[in-house]
């Protein structure tokens, strides 16, 4: 005997437009952000002279993932236990320059008044037994909806260039390969991830030779910032004075 299943469109509706509001909350939370670490951007580029963000990147995860991910863990596939249960639906990354501005860029996140830090996992101090390391945040920040307040969880990966080359390497490596890897290939990118290690301690310490070097050049000396074809340039007083010596006498 062939069973018939009634498809119910009314209600396929609904969940689609719940399932819709739902992810939409996590867009919001991931533009609430986003914001935040663009100004922050900025406000070291203009103020600072220097920015410790070379690159951001953010994502929600898709329906289907986030439906294999709730069953891995063993829970109902419901929303509620999905918002409960899964803190990294919405995800940022960001890239830093060095060591230091990791660390830096997140006291200045946890800094901020509307963002709760649930969680903290320091992949740096402590990498992951394959070499991998990154500082792993858990957020939660306010979404104000047309009729409620939501507050979305929202994962923050802050690593360096170096990292984050090894990490994007080493998944491409893996794709799609489901079997056991062999040990030499482990040895391997765990060795790969340690010259990381070392590449990145050079270049903070390079860094901060050139930072000191730079400041007994300068000296006690002014400094003019002078924006050019939106291009900055920093100019010693001995420089700009006398030009604009010239001009007064010009136009006196």
């Amino acid at each position: 005997m062939e069973l018939k299943r009634t498809v119910d469109f009314k209600k396929l509706k609904s969940i689609k437009a719940e399932l819709t509001r739902f992810l939409m909350t996590y867009k919001f939370a991931l533009d609430e952000v986003n914001t935040k670490i663009d100004i922050l951007k900025q406000e070291f580029e203009y103020v600072h002279d220097y920015s410790p963000i070379e690159h951001v990147k953010s994502r929600v995860k898709s329906p289907e993932s986030i439906i294999r991910k709730i069953y891995k863990k063993g829970y109902t596939p419901t929303l509620p236990a999905i918002k409960e249960n899964i803190v990294d639906i919405a995800g940022i990354r960001i890239t830093c320059s060095f060591l230091s501005d990791i660390y830096k860029l997140s006291e200045m996140l946890e800094s901020q008044k509307d963002i709760k830090v649930l969680d903290i996992k320091d992949y740096i101090k402590h990498p992951k037994a394959n070499g991998y390391q990154s500082l792993h945040l858990i957020v939660e920040v306010p979404v104000f909806m047309s009729d409620r307040e939501e507050h979305i969880c929202v994962e923050v990966q802050i690593r360096t260039i170096a990292m984050d080359f090894w990490a994007s390497l080493e998944h491409k490596i893996y794709y799609k390969f489901n079997k056991e890897v062999p040990e030499r290939v482990l040895a391997d990118l765990k060795e790969a991830a340690e010259t990381a290690t070392q590449l990145d301690k050079k270049m903070e310490r390079l860094h901060k030779e050139m930072n000191e070097l730079k400041t007994d050049v300068h000296g006690d000396d002014e400094w003019y910032e002078l924006l050019i074809n939106n291009e900055r340039f920093m100019l010693p007083q001995g420089f700009i004075e006398p030009s604009l010596d010239e001009d007064k006498r010009t136009n006196e």
